[in-house]
């Protein structure tokens, strides 16, 4: 199935509700983090769907997808990106993951981020070098740098934690709400693995992290525990 004939079965699913209510609850407006975002309306049990049913599709017809200004058929493209990265070999992984970084203009929202990053950036970094987080952390770019700490939700799920921490030290500072919740978030999986590890790093650092971050970071301790850190007295 051609780009064209899936956009158009993405057209005849378009629902207007629920595309106004997508426009608002992802911040689609004047100056905020998805201002001018289009929505069709379509919701992400559907998308999944509609990736196992076209993963037949080639990886530049699902990049041209990513490129669409509709927000779900950017979504749907990086589904199919990652069931191509599941089932590809060496070269098809390493041509995925180069397309996802030249194409992150595309991944502009929080959700296509946390959808995709630790599947493709951090399953083909996983037994390579880790430099790249890095570089995506000091991106100018807010959704690099959410992509930097998502994809290392990858090597959390294997009990590596280094590279979480490294790159929410660089992040510490960072100016964004949105950065500032990603990386609590991923503290917080830390901790409900290795919570002596996640303690260390908030002992170091708890007194300089955003608040939101360390409210995400402690959401899972006792009341006492989440008392301390948040009175500073931890």
């Amino acid at each position: 199935m051609s780009v064209a004939e899936i956009q158009k079965e993405l057209a005849r699913l378009a629902d207007h509700q629920t595309a106004l209510f997508s426009q608002r609850f992802f911040k689609t407006g004047p100056g905020e983090y998805g201002e001018g975002d289009l929505f069709r309306g379509i919701r992400v049990p559907v998308l999944r769907r509609l990736a196992r049913q076209y993963q037949g599709i080639t990886l530049s017809e699902a990049a041209q997808l990513l490129r669409s200004p509709f927000h779900e058929d950017r979504l749907l493209a990086l589904l199919l990106f990652i069931g191509h990265y599941i089932h590809g070999g060496r070269v098809t992984k390493e041509k995925i993951y180069s397309l996802y970084l030249k194409n992150s203009g595309f991944i502009n929202n929080w959700d296509l981020v946390d959808a995709s990053a630790e599947h493709v950036v951090g399953a083909f970094l996983w037994e390579k070098d880790r430099k790249p987080l890095y570089h995506l952390a000091h991106s100018d770019n807010l959704w690099e740098r959410r992509i930097a700490i998502m994809a290392t939700f990858h090597f959390i799920k294997r009990g590596k934690f280094s590279e979480t921490l490294g790159v929410a030290r660089i992040l510490l500072a960072d100016q964004e709400d949105l950065i500032h919740k990603a990386v609590g978030w991923m503290l917080r999986e830390v901790g409900k693995r290795d919570q002596q590890t996640a303690k260390a790093f908030l002992k170091d650092n708890y007194r300089r992290m955003p608040r939101v971050m360390l409210r995400y970071a402690i959401e899972k301790y006792s009341e006492a525990d989440r008392q301390r850190y948040l009175k500073g007295e931890a």
